[in-house]
């Protein structure tokens, strides 16, 4: 705690605040972080799991890069996403873990069913993050057609945050699971721009249809990743 309040600074700070940020927390930019805690954390994972109690968010995202997620608990995971307060933690650290954890799928279905918005964040992004590293025949396509569908139908009316993940799943199944390209490439033309009030910064919203294209035209689609832990 006392390494993240040195890598700290104001300006980070003031992002994070403009962002959905509450106090305590120090503003460390996550590159910094990556330099000189991630390797050293990751040795005691006992000291990863104990970071992310503190309400910190420098903490919070500290933990969930460090935490090993072949070992983590679906308790743990279940305690996470009720901390997760804000979209950086829930839609990044906390997804990226379970993504890549035993219960990926899981948690991700029950989580996107719930009517709090950091927790269905959560339960998106898994699933986007899932999607990213899978092979497809590995993969619930009908689950996943089915939530294509959802999002089509639904999206508009959805939660803000919840909103902003739910164009981002489109964006995920239409440029990494080959099946249901076609599929998400109509859902994306059809749910057109998508508003996300992201407050007081300069975040933007991306077109899904143009997104998957970009994709496409650097020929990058369908190729997995590795790790969506980053």
């Amino acid at each position: 705690m006392s390494t993240l309040e040195e890598l700290g600074t104001e300006q980070t700070k003031k992002t994070f605040l403009r962002h959905g940020a509450r106090e305590p927390f120090f503003g460390v930019k996550v590159g910094d972080m990556k330099k000189k805690l991630v390797k050293e954390v990751k040795k005691d994972q006992e000291v990863a799991q104990s970071l992310f109690s503190t309400g910190n968010s420098d903490a919070m995202y500290l933990a969930g890069l460090t935490v090993n997620p072949k070992l983590v608990s679906k308790e743990l995971l279940e305690a996470w996403v009720q901390q997760a307060y804000w979209y950086m933690i829930a839609e990044y650290p906390v997804a990226w873990l379970t993504a890549e954890s035993p219960y990926a799928t899981e948690l991700a279905m029950k989580w996107i069913q719930s009517d709090e918005e950091m927790v269905a964040t959560a339960g998106w992004s898994t699933y986007s993050n899932y999607v990213s590293i899978t092979p497809d025949d590995e993969l619930d396509l009908g689950e996943l057609a089915g939530l294509l569908e959802r999002v089509r139908s639904t999206i508009h009316e959805e939660q803000n945050w919840v909103r902003s993940v739910m164009n981002g799943f489109v964006i995920s199944v239409g440029s990494y699971v080959q099946p249901l390209h076609e599929q998400a490439r109509d859902v994306a033309q059809e749910i057109g721009k998508v508003h996300v009030d992201v407050g007081n910064t300069a975040c933007k919203i991306p077109l899904a249809e143009e997104y998957i294209r970009r994709v496409e035209e650097k020929g990058k689609l369908f190729k997995k990743r590795k790790t969506c832990i980053c």
